[in-house]
């Protein structure tokens, strides 16, 4: 890199670095079964990214690495991944990207039905590509994550997914989601190994009163959950669907989220190939089912986010009551440059990743 910034012709290059940490401790209590069992998640994780770019920021190159670590008194349980990808950016709101990239360079997380909590603490990078579309009036995502090798004994596995938001009239919006996870076969399979397959399109209408009433956020969206499963040992398609409600209202430092489903049971092929197959949160596999979330963000501005968390869930067949508290904080070149304006680092708030 310090080679390149030399080369007179690319002297317009800048560096381009940033630190993203986390810290995270969940306690779980209430489950009753295999896929929401009574548990806690303590961990750390830190992903430093250093990179240059050229032309004014249109052609970026970054890498780092991924430490994700639980907090065990003999430093087991670890992961470190890298990160290395080279991003585009047009001046008329295309983005592409290539390579391991962090999920936060989604502009929005995918809904807890299509990513689960544990898959965002664990496989924080999309490996593959990934092209957006972002202007004023909203946007729309597409991205391709090879979460999996073949090999003599490991299946193939990726996941295409696609996110938008689009402003229709005022304040109403419409949208949605669509996720395909491909579950293939190793190497050498056995006979009763199967390429299996899972589709959910979710389109969402919504309603945004953000900034037109006393509170910083209000929105509600609601929409429909079309699943589509098949194990082709049977050829068999399994087609659930429901209905999904969310809503999340925040007032400075205190925020509310609530998503509420009923229909049919999303995941029918969940008890034979859980997460290797299904991504989303495993309580979506009932008939009715709601979560709250009570968040107090007891820090927040553009680099930290620190909160304190209250999470119940509720179902036909169990319920959950969570404990959470984490912090987010993230700094790059650009908020460093920016770092004698207090005004601006307080005026904004940071993602939320967890």
């Amino acid at each position: 890199m310090t080679l390149l910034t030399a080369i007179p012709p690319l002297a317009a290059q800048e560096v381009e670095w940033s630190v993203d940490a986390s810290v995270l401790a969940n306690n779980r209590e209430g489950g009753e079964d295999q896929f929401a069992p009574d548990q806690t998640f303590i961990f750390t994780r830190l992903a430093p990214e250093l990179g240059v770019s050229m032309m004014d920021g249109r052609h970026v190159l970054k890498g780092g690495i991924m430490w994700y670590q639980p907090m065990i008194d003999d430093m087991s349980g670890y992961k470190i991944l890298p990160t290395l990808y080279y991003r585009y950016n047009s001046d008329n709101g295309w983005h592409l990207t290539a390579g391991m990239m962090p999920r936060s360079l989604m502009v929005n997380r995918m809904p807890r039905y299509l990513w689960s909590d544990s898959l965002n603490y664990c496989q924080p990078n999309i490996r593959g590509v990934m092209a957006q579309y972002v202007v004023p009036a909203g946007y729309g995502e597409i991205a391709v994550d090879w979460r999996q090798i073949q090999t003599e004994h490991q299946r193939e596995a990726f996941t295409i997914m696609v996110n938008n938001d689009w402003q229709v009239a005022g304040p109403f919006r419409l949208g949605g989601h669509v996720q395909y996870s491909h579950l293939a076969m190793s190497r050498n399979h056995n006979d009763d190994q199967h390429v299996n397959d899972d589709l959910v399109i979710n389109p969402m209408a919504s309603v945004d009163l953000s900034h037109r009433t006393l509170l910083d956020s209000l929105r509600f969206s609601a929409g429909a959950i079309i699943a589509m499963e098949r194990d082709r040992s049977d050829d068999r398609w399994h087609k659930p669907a429901g209905f999904v409600a969310t809503a999340t209202a925040r007032w400075r430092w205190l925020q509310l989220d609530e998503t509420f489903y009923t229909g049919q049971r999303l995941m029918p092929l969940l008890p034979k190939f859980g997460s290797r197959l299904n991504l989303g949160d495993p309580y979506f596999d009932n008939k009715t089912y709601s979560r709250t979330d009570l968040i107090l963000h007891v820090v927040s501005n553009r680099f930290v986010d620190l909160s304190a968390s209250l999470t119940l869930h509720a179902s036909e067949r169990t319920t959950g009551f969570w404990q959470q508290i984490a912090c987010r904080f993230y700094l790059d070149s650009n908020l460093w440059n920016r770092r004698h304006d207090h005004d601006y680092l307080k005026s904004g708030r940071l993602q939320q990743t967890f």
